[in-house]
């Protein structure tokens, strides 16, 4: 594995995003390095920020299948995974792939829909795999799902249960661009949308190769120490009702390795796991209703964590 040369695409990937969404580069990488470890990312932020236009410029980027699936009431299972279909003329069932069959699936306002239809998602994104009528259908790879919901008008919603949202590796917020940043994207969009002329950096056999190449950056006992102990920690809170699972301390761990790439390193050091530990732990955790009232968050209790125990430093 040359890390120069995977830190090289890597950046070649974040700069053809950047042209589309502007003055955000931080949540790019965290994207970016969400989908190098092979997880999916959940985004929860108000409308019209950018949520659409990065999961599209990501496609676009890598060159590979995307399909967005807008989540409304009325959304069945059937329309996610596909169904099958009878063939009059052949006599035999057809199975109809559902937008799910992707590279890259937006989940767009997936609180929007029933628990029921929600819950679809939950074979694609754990066994990348879909069962229609009792037949096991596996899904393209690599595939990355990119799920948005609003965190405003929440009447006539169902909040993701605890089970779908530990099934995301990183949890994230745009936010609104800087003055700056906006006065180049009201300059540049004035005629046209730069997502729709990025052009594919690399190709999908060699994201797939990159995605193996980030298994093995290398991560030090001391640096796995320190994830444990954060993961621990949030268990033993008191503002604490659940803490992060084991799944959360893996996709710490490999999100870590993919970040740690990207900014051309050969191993995981301590500034990586403080980088993501808010993004990949905060969604797991539940604040007890005490707290809640408080104003106390899930990323605050991370914050306040990363804040109490001592970084590790490594071993002579």
């Amino acid at each position: 594995m040359n890390t120069t040369e995977l830190s090289s695409t890597a950046r070649g990937i974040v700069q053809a995003v950047e042209t589309a969404i502007v003055g955000k580069t931080e949540i790019i990488e965290l994207a970016l390095s969400v989908l190098l470890s092979n997880g999916h990312l959940l985004i929860e932020d108000i409308p019209g920020v950018g949520k659409t236009t990065l999961a599209k410029a990501l496609a676009r980027a890598l060159g590979m299948s995307f399909k967005r699936i807008q989540f409304t009431p009325d959304l069945l299972p059937s329309d996610i995974t596909g169904s099958s279909i009878y063939n009059q003329k052949t006599g035999d069932f057809e199975v109809r792939p559902g937008p799910v069959f992707a590279n890259i699936v937006l989940a767009d306002e997936i609180n929007r829909t029933t628990p029921k239809t929600q819950a679809a998602l939950l074979e694609c994104m754990e066994e990348r795999q879909v069962t229609i009528d009792g037949t096991t259908h596996q899904l393209p790879s690599p595939f990355f799902v990119i799920a948005t919901q609003n965190n405003i008008e929440m009447s006539g919603t169902f909040p993701l249960p605890e089970a779908q949202l530990d099934r995301f590796a990183a949890r994230i917020e745009i936010g609104h661009p800087n003055r700056a940043a906006e006065m180049a994207i009201l300059t540049m969009q004035r005629q046209s949308a730069p997502v729709d002329s990025i052009q594919p950096v690399i190709d999908t056999t060699r994201l797939l190769a990159l995605q193996r190449d980030i298994r093995e950056i290398t991560v030090r006992d001391f640096v796995t120490g320190y994830i444990l102990d954060i993961v621990a920690a949030t268990r033993n809170m008191d503002e604490v009702q659940l803490g992060a699972s084991p799944r959360g301390s893996l996709c710490l761990l490999h999100a870590c390795q993919a970040r740690a790439a990207l900014h051309g390193r050969d191993a995981v050091i301590p500034d990586d796991v403080k980088a993501l530990a808010v993004a990949v732990l905060a969604h797991r955790i539940i604040v007890r209703p005490d707290f809640r009232g408080r104003g106390v968050t899930a990323a605050s209790c991370v914050n306040k964590l990363l804040t109490q125990i001592t970084v590790p430093t490594a071993p002579k």
